[in-house]
């Protein structure tokens, strides 16, 4: 009965939660046609002439509120979407009927019903609908994911795919190969396998651009003017707004075919197995999940997900992680039957889609199959395509300061439109010129080009930024940039070279350690050898080997032979897939040892590729002429020390290990252990990893030299001498991040860290607990780092190197904590509370899975700072997309990896982007005040002329709405980043008391002289007062001084607001905006000193020849006084260090509440105490019932449930 109620109650829900818990939780709202309301809102229609169909066409979801009513979901012809950060979407209800769908195709394939390639299996009819008498299926797509009605649930859920609730053993039991029919069947649930981007036509953007509000408010301006006999105004204006837009629409449309080509499905064809044995051709476009296609020998591109089945490929993937080296994917192996299949979690064997096949091999006669997974939009090609087109927003607070200073000034026009009324009225004007006049204080105060001149430093920037061949697919975030106070790093590729040194290896006999070798081809053939020689994911392409650069040099380093039979695409034509063998006579061993064999050699009879999560790698191997096989395992020596037997480890491998670490070398353990002479071929290839990498022999460490680029040192302690915070976060071991944050200077020489070591509770119900300690500190840089010199980087140049560091203390003892993965999970469970001192305190995160670096990334974030991330590898894709700013380190231009992509592999980019990012701010904000203060000057000057009755005449204000305010908005942006990073930032926010003091004084400024202008004509005995007539213009003196005096004024604020360093370069390098300065000053001198008549008639000037040169004179005298009193505002007021700490402390005593970021008042407490607590251990709190987050998942509905209505 309970269950009745219950399901009762979710049937008559008029809301839901899709994707409860995740990144794209929406809320969701039923909606059906109501005839009252549509009655209505038509009648509303025809009364506001349609301008309530604008007023829908901006804000979609009103449509829900004028013409519908909510209702039951089951109900609903509409749903209201509404995601976490308010934006709120309508979407349409759809339905289709599978027997319909399908009806066509019978009628194409005219086959009997009963034939077994028509057979719809019963899965796919559960999957779809709860009875086969109604198969109408209902559904709404929205952002390119199909939501579709699950009966069961009573609800809409999220339509999935094979990537969920999908055991591994079910890909080889059941996907042999769909029938036609099932394919077709799939196909209308889930639609093309194709990611097409829209490219709109030149009309269909040309009308989305008309209606947007700024362009609405560019025609209601047009013709406001127009009906002001503005003409030439209006022309004018019109001519600029086309140019722009057509502009505009060239640039979008260009933008949509780059992307539509980059991530164009295409329209290829591939061959798909059948349940019968045969295979058959299709279009790309119709695979579904469950089909089963046949990789091409000679490659190709993916065009959906799917999980390699049988042979192996090598892939390049830096498309979509910008990993430039070639990946080998391996099959899914029947050991792995009983785990559920994730693509994230098994990518080694999963091909995705937009990567690059290089080359297919496989065993025998077999081909190279794979089983679709994902299509479309749901690839992980297709979720980075929906991120670039529905990006997140990015909450700047600049963006939404700009619209609150709009509507201030919105509700700054209401005062001067109630003015003019009153001024009209008293001059007995009519009612049509009070109205020309009141709407026109609109176009006025509030400038269309607002919104464009704000761009204009985002869009020099990216220029400048594609010059140094750094690539931005998110320009909005380019201003985020120049906010960043921290700055992580991912360090193998990153702060330090890709390719490493052999350093030596270190053999292990009877439990001791050997003396170093340093040349391991001069070694016995040993198994240590061998293991060098096999233990590795090497493959031959184009005839060089090719794979991770580890693995590279430890194979080149043995002077060993790598041959795979065959051609590059039938290399798994013999039994042993990949060969090895000694290349020196000296190492052939003795025939008569041999037997047959005339050669030593190894074949490698099965890879288990290299995962982060297990931290290792090994291979089976048989060498030739021997009865049994062996298993090579390489990994963190920690993780091969536990997989090895206690009595073959070194007692002192963890102070031997450390002591090499602490120096920033690399090192990694090796074992052997042979396998029974029973095992065969094809048990080989289906025994499951834990039983192989077991009971092992430890046979020594390989050790590794890795080396800093020669730009990290330099680009660190730039970072550091402007104060930005920086963070290392890595998958290696943490003594040897903490070597590397040494030498690369992220750690002070006088610096202690202090490793925090967390574990959680045994069987034996001990409490969870954190042991500080302190790291060793190494006696001297390690041998690979000390050729590392001290030069300054390019873009620090010799004048201002002194000044880098000059409010920062270099040498100030400092705390940092280093803590790995495992910790981090152990705190983040049972220690919450600590977790953010940690975070703020932190500076080496090591072992670090590729979720965790995310997590740490936002849990950062939510502490307040703006974080970049600097990366080189598919590890870190996920955090450079949480990132504020995430920069890419990849040869790939067109990779979607990152916001930002550097096709030059060092971090000197960072230092670059941070200056662009403070410069395009720095421009946004001055370009913003500009266009504000130009809106008040105007605003001042009409008002003053409304009162007498006079307005500024048609060329007037296109000399200054056209020649002086346009072109400066252009230019004032053009001026380039500073060479340095200073300390402070600039700010992120227009409301700051600063920027508004500016403002406010540069109006009264303004406001000043222009009325001293106009005081002191009328105080001219040659003055006369023009008495209006009816309200209308006429040509007077007024007119022509404060259209004079306002011309230097737009020059004068530009100027101003044309700061350089220290976040830009001085104004006198930006050569076209200082000439167009010059040139507009020297016109406007001309128009008061020496006007030619034809320029007096041409701009309805009163003849100032008339005029003595005193006169004239006296106003340049109060032109350059509002000039340097404009300056003392700026450099003396506003941006005095006094003057803002009294503003600061003003604030903070009108606010009770306190607005300091949340890594503010942690450092702050940190500050008065000892912690950590160095030698002590931390328990959890007594009764402390940590959360299980094992569990938590996102919400997944099987597709298997019913969804039919």
């Amino acid at each position: 009965m309970n269950g009745d109620l219950e399901d009762s109650g979710r049937l008559l829900a008029d809301n839901t939660i899709l994707n409860q818990g995740t990144e794209d939780e929406l809320n969701c709202y039923g909606y059906k046609d109501d005839k009252f309301k549509k009655g209505v809102f038509y009648l509303l229609v025809v009364v506001t002439f349609g301008l309530i169909l604008l007023l829908l066409y901006w804000k979609p979801e009103l449509e829900c509120y004028f013409k519908k009513s909510r209702c039951p979901l089951y109900k609903a012809d509409s749903v209201l979407l509404e995601d976490q950060y308010h934006q709120k979407y309508v979407v349409e209800i759809k339905y289709f009927n599978i027997a319909d769908e399908l009806s066509d195709f019978n009628d194409a394939y005219n086959r009997e019903q009963s034939s077994p390639e028509n057979i719809v299996d019963d899965d796919d009819v559960a999957n779809l609908t709860v009875t086969q008498t109604d198969p109408v299926v209902c559904y709404f797509d929205h952002h390119y994911v199909r939501y579709l009605w699950n009966s069961q649930h009573k609800t809409y859920t999220r339509l999935l795919d094979l990537s969920s609730n999908t055991k591994c053993g079910v890909f080889h039991e059941r996907y042999k190969g769909l029938s036609p029919k099932q394919q077709a069947h799939r196909r209308v649930v889930y639609g093309d396998n194709s990611i097409e981007v829209d490219v709109k036509s030149y009309w269909r953007l040309f009308i989305e651009e008309v209606l947007n509000p700024f362009y609405i408010f560019q025609i209601g301006s047009i013709i406001l003017w127009s009906l002001d006999d503005y003409y030439y105004y209006a022309a004018c204006i019109l001519l600029i707004s086309l140019i722009s837009m057509g502009v505009s629409l060239y640039k979008t449309k260009k933008q949509m075919i780059t992307l539509h080509n980059m991530v164009s499905t295409g329209s290829s064809t591939i061959n798909v197995a059948r349940q019968d044995g045969s295979n058959d051709t299709v279009c790309v476009t119709d695979l579904v999940p469950g089909d089963v296609i046949v990789i091409p020998p000679h490659g190709c591109t993916m065009t959906c997900d799917a999980v390699l089945m049988a042979g192996s490929c090598i892939v390049n993937e830096s498309m979509l992680t910008g990993e430039s080296i070639p990946i080998t994917k391996s099959a899914l192996h029947q050991c792995e039957d009983d785990e559920i299949y994730s693509p994230e979690q098994h990518k080694r064997h999963t091909l995705f889609a937009g990567t690059k096949i290089i080359q297919t091999r496989y065993y025998g006669q077999h081909k190279v199959f794979a089983v679709v997974v994902r299509t479309g939009f749901s690839t992980a090609k297709g979720e980075l395509v929906r991120a670039i087109l529905f990006p997140k927003p990015l909450g700047f607070k600049f963006y939404k300061d700009a619209m609150r200073f709009i509507m201030f000034l919105a509700v700054v026009a209401v005062f001067g439109m109630t003015y003019s009324v009153i001024q009209y009225i008293r001059l007995k004007a009519s009612f049509e010129r009070i109205l020309l006049r009141v709407l026109d204080i609109i176009t006025i105060i509030v400038p269309p080009a607002l919104p464009a001149a704000m761009t204009v430093g985002t869009v020099y920037a990216q220029n400048r930024l594609r010059k140094k061949q750094i690539y931005c697919i998110s320009p909005p975030r380019i201003n985020f940039c120049g906010r960043l106070n921290l700055f992580c790093f991912d360090k193998t590729g990153t702060l330090t070279e890709d390719g490493l040194d052999l350093g030596k290896i270190i053999p292990v006999k009877e439990r001791r350690f050997l003396n170093g070798i340093t040349d391991p081809s001069k070694m016995d053939r040993d198994e240590f050898l061998v293991g060098m020689a096999t233990c590795h994911s090497l493959t031959i392409i184009d005839g060089e080997i090719s794979g991770d650069p580890m693995d590279v040099i430890m194979f080149n380093s043995t002077k060993w032979n790598l041959e795979e039979p065959g051609s590059d695409t039938s290399r798994f034509d013999t039994i042993m897939p990949t060969v090895v063998r000694p290349t020196t006579k000296d190492t052939f061993m003795p025939e008569e040892d041999l037997g047959e064999a005339s050669h030593f050699e190894v074949g490698v009879v099965r890879q288990f590729t290299f995962s982060s999560s297990l931290k290792r790698m090994s291979v089976i191997t048989r060498t030739l002429g021997r009865s049994n096989m062996d298993i090579y395992c390489k990994g963190a020596v920690e993780t091969i020390s536990a997989l090895c037997r206690p009595e073959t480890v070194p007692e002192d491998v963890d102070s031997v290990l450390h002591q090499y670490s602490i120096q920033g070398y690399r090192v990694i353990g090796l074992a052997w252990r042979p396998l029974d002479p029973k095992v065969t071929w094809h048990q080989a290839q289906r025994l499951s990893r834990d039983k192989v990498e077991c009971d092992m022999t430890f046979i020594g460490l390989i050790v590794m030299q890795n080396k800093l680029k020669k730009e990290t040192k330099p680009v660190i302690k730039t970072l550091l001498g402007a104060n930005i915070r920086c963070v290392m976060i890595t998958g290696d071991m943490i003594t040897t991040a903490v070597s590397v944050a040494r030498n690369c200077g992220m750690v002070g020489v006088r610096d202690r860290v202090v490793i925090v070591e967390a574990s959680k509770p045994d069987n034996n119900d001990s409490q969870a607990h954190i042991e500080w300690s302190l790291a060793d500190v190494q006696g001297g840089e390690s041998p690979e780092m000390s050729d590392i010199d001290d030069e300054e980087t390019p873009f620090l140049t010799s004048s201002y190197q002194h000044k880098v560091t000059a409010t920062v203390d270099m040498d100030e003892t400092r705390t940092h904590l280093a803590i790995t993965g495992k910790s981090y999970a152990v705190i983040e469970k049972y220690f919450p509370d600590l977790l953010p001192k940690i975070c703020v305190q932190g500076t080496i995160f090591a072992r670090m899975l590729p979720d965790q670096k995310c997590q740490l990334i936002q849990k950062q974030q939510e502490l307040g700072y703006s974080v970049g991330m600097c990366g080189d590898g598919a590890n870190d894709c996920e955090a450079l997309k949480a990132a504020h700013a995430g920069i890419s380190l990849s040869e790939a231009e067109a990779s979607v990896a990152a916001p930002f992509t550097s096709c030059i592999n060092n971090i000197e980019c960072v230092v670059t982007l941070m200056r662009e990012g403070r410069a395009a701010l720095v421009t946004s904000f001055g370009c913003f005040k500009y266009m504000a203060l130009y809106s008040f000057i105007q605003f001042i000057s009409v008002m003053m002329l409304y009162t007498y009755g006079v307005n500024l005449g048609d060329v007037q204000f296109l000399y200054i709405d056209l020649c002086i305010t346009t072109v400066i908005a252009i230019l004032m942006g053009y001026t380039g980043a500073y060479e340095r990073l200073v300390v402070r930032r600039p700010e992120g926010s227009l409301v700051k008391a600063n920027n508004l003091l500016s403002i406010l004084l540069q109006v009264v400024c303004a406001a000043i002289f222009q009325t001293a202008a106009l005081l002191y004509l009328k105080s001219q005995t040659w003055y006369e007062q023009v008495e209006p007539e009816g309200g209308e213009m006429k040509v007077c003196w007024e007119g022509t001084v404060i259209f004079l005096s306002s011309s230097f004024q737009y020059i004068v604020v530009a100027f101003c607001y044309s700061k350089g360093p220290p976040f830009r370069k001085p104004i006198y390098t930006n050569v076209p905006f200082l000439i167009s300065l010059l040139i507009l000053t020297g016109f406007s001198v001309l128009l008061v000193m020496s006007p030619w008549k034809p320029l007096q008639e041409f701009f309805t000037l009163m003849n100032l020849n008339d005029t003595t040169i005193h006169f004239r004179g006296l106003l340049l005298c109060m032109v350059a006084g509002h000039l340097l009193v404009a300056l003392i505002i700026e450099t003396l007021v506003t941006d005095s260090q006094l003057v803002k700490s009294c503003i600061k402390n003003c604030v903070k005593c009108m606010k009770k509440k306190k607005t300091n970021a949340s890594y503010k008042l942690i450092e702050k407490e940190i500050s008065g105490t000892d912690w950590p607590p160095v030698g002590q251990v931390t328990y959890a709190a007594t009764g402390y019932t940590p959360i299980d987050t094992s569990n938590i998942t996102v919400e997944t509905i099987p597709l298997g449930n019913s969804i039919s209505r």
